[in-house]
């Protein structure tokens, strides 16, 4: 709310308007008391009259109150009425006093509602101030609370259209908030910009003329343009714009005020969001980094001894030196095979992972029977589990399941690998397959190993996770096998858990989806429908 203009023609007309109907009540007043209960001196209702005008108008309006009770006064009630003149001494001290006493009631009175309008005005500038920073602190970002930022302004200064551009300069600027619907704003080349020096009360808004061409035409405009900057540190980061009639003139001191508290706080925001990015960047690269450390860490060592092996076999066998019997040599080459499969599942997990966490995996699914899947696994696998307890049991009347061939051959190799590695010779391997339910089928590795502490059991299927086994240190291994697990039993739309084994040691629970049964197939005709048992 700003201060009532008597500088318009309007704040002329009203205020004039009422100064003559409190004088003529004042007047009608005072003839009653002294014609009809003849007071002798009723000048004091005048009075009335300036302190009305005073709380509604302000001090210039009850000081001419003022000096039209004293003319009014003299002219009708001070003989010789009808003129300017005072025939008795004593009539110019109470003329003097009610003129006095106008002036310093009015003024008293005025000052009272310059204070009344000054709190109220303080009042509605805190609360826009405080509207602003609670956007700009409860939103996760200065950019999205722009449009209720600019919706606040815009109200509170009575523009017709308020919009926030952010950009090292006006025509670099791009438009981040605007209240208006009638296509993008468009700055004209001459606008008010608000100046800002040390000390609050040193601001004033300067016209400003860019040397550029622009399509809005200001000069038949109804509205006018003002440009508050956005600046942190010294540098322009930004600009609030307003539009406003011309018959409003510019923003007043407490708008340009709240404009420019305003356009500080988005400043600190944009500044506070631009040191948040740099630090989740630099936490990125951190972590981006850790990760590249641990996945060197973790495999170096499994990578590392295929190899060893591999070439101290091939040695062997190339060293004239030894005279290897058959047998031996057999052994070597059978040692050299075995090791490359180590490492060519290890350099398989690898890019599985790499093809996980790029999003680049995609299942062909096609219907297998539950048997079919787990043997053929488990007789490529026969030489890593030979010597080995491994039981198998599978249900007769499981559905087949819908899968990817490479992918599930992929996870019960990681799943019985992971087994094999953690467990004793001696301990049991169990592989079991029932239904869940009409939708799924579950696969359960589980061995009679150590196992893994309960409280790990919801880490076990992070990358690099080598969660400590009971009673031991960190379990061997590069800790990406059962993280490629889940992503490969995710992408063919399954479910993976680990639990404690009945057996004693780790239990994974693989759910893989139930394969839809052709029509024909799924119905059959009526007579095979009645003649099934």
């Amino acid at each position: 709310m700003e201060r009532f203009r008597l500088a318009s023609a309007r704040g002329f007309l009203l205020a004039g308007t009422a100064m003559v109907v409190a004088l003529s009540l004042a007047t009608l007043v005072a003839g009653l008391l002294e014609d009809r209960l003849h007071i002798p001196d009723a000048s004091a209702t005048y009075l009335l009259a300036v302190v009305a005008i005073a709380v509604a108008f302000g001090i210039p309006a009850a000081v001419a109150t003022a000096v039209g009770a004293f003319l009014l006064y003299d002219v009708l009630f001070v003989p010789p009425t009808g003129a300017l003149v005072v025939a008795d001494p004593q009539e110019w001290l109470n003329l003097v006093l009610l003129l006095v006493l106008g002036i310093v009631v009015g003024q008293l009175a005025g000052m009272q509602r310059a204070r009344a309008e000054t709190a109220v005005l303080r009042e509605r500038q805190a609360l826009a101030q405080y509207r602003v920073g609670r956007e700009l602190a409860t939103t996760a970002t200065a950019v999205a609370a722009m449009p209720s930022l600019v919706e606040i302004l815009q109200s509170e200064v009575g523009a017709t259209r308020a919009w926030i551009g952010l950009g090292p300069g006006v025509a670099g600027e791009r438009v981040m908030a605007d209240t208006g619907s009638a296509g993008r704003p468009v700055v004209p080349v001459s606008y008010e910009l608000l100046q800002r020096r040390a000390g609050d009360a040193a601001t004033e808004w300067v016209r400003i003329r860019e040397p550029r061409p622009s399509a809005a035409d200001v000069r038949g405009s109804q509205d006018l343009c003002y440009r508050v900057p956005i600046a942190v540190a010294g540098v322009s980061r930004g600009s609030v714009w307003l539009l406003r009639t011309r018959s409003a003139g510019p923003p007043g001191r407490g708008h340009a005020r709240v404009l420019a508290a305003a356009a500080d706080q988005i400043g600190q925001a944009l500044e506070r969001d631009r040191l948040a990015e740099e630090a989740t960047g630099a936490e990125i690269a951190r972590r981006s980094e850790a990760a590249k450390t641990a996945l060197l860490d973790s495999v170096s060592h499994d990578l590392r001894t295929p190899l060893v092996s591999i070439r101290a076999a091939a040695g062997s066998l190339l060293d004239p030196a030894l005279n290897l019997d058959p047998g031996a040599r057999h052994e070597r080459a059978a040692a050299i095979d075995r090791e490359a499969d180590r490492l060519n599942r290890l350099v398989t997990n690898l890019l599985d992972m790499s093809r996980i966490e790029g999003g680049d995996l995609r299942a062909r699914l096609e219907p297998f029977p539950v048997e079919d899947v787990i043997e053929t696994t488990l007789e490529r696998l026969g030489g890593l589990l030979a010597g080995r307890p491994v039981s198998v049991a599978i249900r007769d009347d499981l559905p087949p399941v819908a899968v990817d061939p490479v992918f599930i051959d992929q996870v019960l190799t990681n799943l019985l690998e992971n087994a094999e590695r953690h467990a004793p010779p001696e301990t049991p391997i169990r592989v079991r397959a029932v239904p869940v339910d009409a939708e799924f089928v579950r696969l359960t590795i589980e061995d009679g190993g150590p196992g893994v502490p309960p409280e790990a059991l919801a880490r076990i299927f992070d990358k690099f996770s080598r969660t400590p086994g009971a009673g031991r240190g960190a379990r061997p291994g590069a800790g990406i096998g059962l993280a490629v697990v889940r992503g490969l039993v995710a992408a063919m739309g399954g479910r993976v858990a680990a639990r404690i084994s009945e057996l004693g040691g780790l239990a994974i629970d693989v759910d893989l989806r139930t394969a839809p049964l052709p029509a024909a197939e799924a119905g059959g005709t009526p007579s095979e429908r009645e003649a099934a048992p």
